[in-house]
């Protein structure tokens, strides 16, 4: 698959090459993103040349993971630095997990719940995916927050559901599907009897 580029009113969200190595070295020295992420730590100049170069535009090639680095909007043509970062990998038929992360100076202004929101709307009319899945170490009450006020139902806590620096820690889950975003779904959906 080809990357795409996707607006917002606020927003350009476009994939990333190597000219944004050193805005995503720069993003990810902090230690919020250091410790709250996959991202290797320490953070090298090395991982964010190949996570530029090679493991974005793999990841576009095979439609595996679709990356957008998001950038406020400026003036015609023109764009601001790197605000945040956006992952949308597929883990199976018809769905897919985001992630992402925001640089420390552009926390709080609601980038990431806008960019998560576009990059929602694009993967279930373009990309066939009907589950949007949002996983974050508990604790992690900032990326909670995000996901919450883009929609995101949290559907509870998986006991040791990811590995992060070499252990077993357990996740909150939430999910968010095309109804959520007033969409039509690529497939049915037959929910389950309530409790």
């Amino acid at each position: 698959m080809e990357p795409v580029a996707l607006a917002t009113e606020r927003l350009l969200l476009r994939t990333v090459g190597p000219d944004d190595t050193q805005a995503v070295y720069e993003a990810c020295q902090d230690p919020d993103i250091q410790h709250w992420t996959t991202i290797p730590s320490p953070y090298l100049h090395e991982h964010a040349a190949g996570f530029t170069g090679q493991m974005v535009p793999d990841g576009w090639h095979d439609a595996s993971m679709f990356t957008f680095g998001v950038f406020p909007r400026g003036r015609g043509a023109a764009h601001g630095p790197l605000a945040a970062m956006l992952g949308l990998t597929r883990r199976g038929p018809g769905t897919g997990e985001i992630g992402f992360w925001a640089a420390r100076e552009h926390r709080g202004k609601g980038y990431v719940v806008e960019a998560t929101l576009a990059v929602c709307r694009w993967a279930c009319t373009e990309a066939g995916i009907d589950r949007i899945e949002w996983r974050a170490e508990v604790g992690n009450h900032g990326s909670r927050a995000t996901a919450l006020r883009a929609g995101f139902t949290m559907e509870g806590v998986q006991r040791a559901g990811m590995e992060h620096r070499g252990a077993r820690r357990d996740c909150w889950v939430g999910s968010l599907l095309p109804a959520d975003l007033d969409l039509p779904a690529n497939a049915p959906y037959v929910p389950g009897p309530a409790a």
